[in-house]
């Protein structure tokens, strides 16, 4: 009998063991407070990291929200898809983070997860690039650049760069247009800017048009079959959409040995990474008109206001510039930090 109870005893101890074991798990895929530190989590969603640009705005939101500044972030790659950022934003639903970043990478079909959010009561920062949605009180506030702008920055440098002194007229213009990905606005806004300009000069013309997803490669093989197809001769400009397609154009026309920069074909780009501006000093790139991808301050002080219950504007976009070979030198280069 005494046997008997020593093992009910031991059984019940075991049993109230694994109970308290397993009520201090913490279920997958849940973000626990950390009461001691207290810490607002930040669920933030990429579109990936296929360029220095997006590599230097995942650093720079990265440094914004630290721990010793009150903050988790959970970073998530979205591997250059949308599906793949809709299901990160869904598990940071399900995670209960306290605000999502999220830097889309085309501007439609964010309505159903963006809905999602808004109902769980997470505000949503939208980044970088914009989105288009039914009703814009999905998501909370939009920092980033004013992509329409930064082309007409572009386009007004180039018709500096074709002005005709003795006429005044500004010259005809054969041009490469290597748009950046189709549907996100940075595209949108700087082929707008371009089309304008068409209209605007009858005596310019897209001779080559293609897509070269913001990426080196794509636009090497899009420059290269541009040459073929159109010739040397036959292009005065090639209008890039970003720095890789740039590095991309120039890499082409080295190898089909073609001039470029001041005694050859014009190359405008977008960003101003430092290694552009490098090409830019030099002469190589005619045009670099600056996306300010240090956006993390900017997003910060968002969430640090609306965290202490404040009201945010609906746009904050950050503060940019251009270049040209003229107001360039080693020391700004130097200085700048992408």
């Amino acid at each position: 009998m005494r046997k008997i109870k020593i093992i009910l005893v031991s059984v019940l101890i075991l049993v109230l063991a694994l109970l308290t074991f397993a009520c201090t798990q913490k279920p997958s895929g849940e973000i626990v407070d950390d009461e001691e530190n207290d810490l607002v989590v930040v669920g933030f969603s990429q579109p990936g990291a296929e360029s220095a640009w997006r590599v230097a705005l995942t650093d720079s939101v990265k440094d914004s929200f630290t721990e010793a500044r009150g903050y988790r972030l959970i970073y998530k790659d979205g591997k250059s898809k949308q599906d793949n950022q809709i299901r990160d934003i869904r598990t940071f639903i399900q995670q209960g983070v306290d605000y999502i970043v999220l830097s889309p990478i085309v501007e439609t079909g964010w309505d159903t997860v963006l809905d999602e959010a808004k109902a769980a009561g997470i505000p949503v920062i939208i980044c970088d690039r914009n989105v288009v949605v039914s009703n814009e009180s999905l998501y909370t506030a939009f920092v980033g650049s004013d992509f329409i702008a930064e082309g007409e920055t572009a386009i007004s440098n180039l018709e500096n760069i074709l002005l005709d002194e003795e006429t005044g007229e500004v010259k005809s213009a054969n041009i490469v247009h290597i748009q950046g990905t189709i549907g996100s606005s940075a595209q949108i806004g700087r082929s707008k800017a371009l089309e304008n300009a068409l209209e605007k000069h009858d005596n310019w013309n897209v001779v080559y048009e293609d897509c070269g997803e913001f990426t080196k490669a794509k636009a090497r093989e899009i420059m290269a079959s541009a040459l073929q197809e159109v010739g040397a001769d036959g292009i005065d400009v090639v209008y890039c959409e970003n720095d890789e397609e740039a590095f991309g154009a120039i890499a082409a026309m080295n190898e089909a040995g073609v001039k470029y920069g001041e005694e050859g074909i014009k190359v405008i780009s977008f960003d101003a990474m430092n290694t552009a501006l490098v090409l830019c000093l030099d002469g190589q790139i005619s045009v670099e008109v600056e996306c300010n991808p240090l956006q993390g301050p900017y997003i910060y002080n968002l969430i640090s206001r609306l965290n202490r219950g404040g009201a945010v504007p609906k746009i904050t976009y950050v503060k940019e510039q251009y270049f040209t070979k003229d107001n360039l030198s080693n020391e700004i280069i130097e200085k700048r930090k992408f």
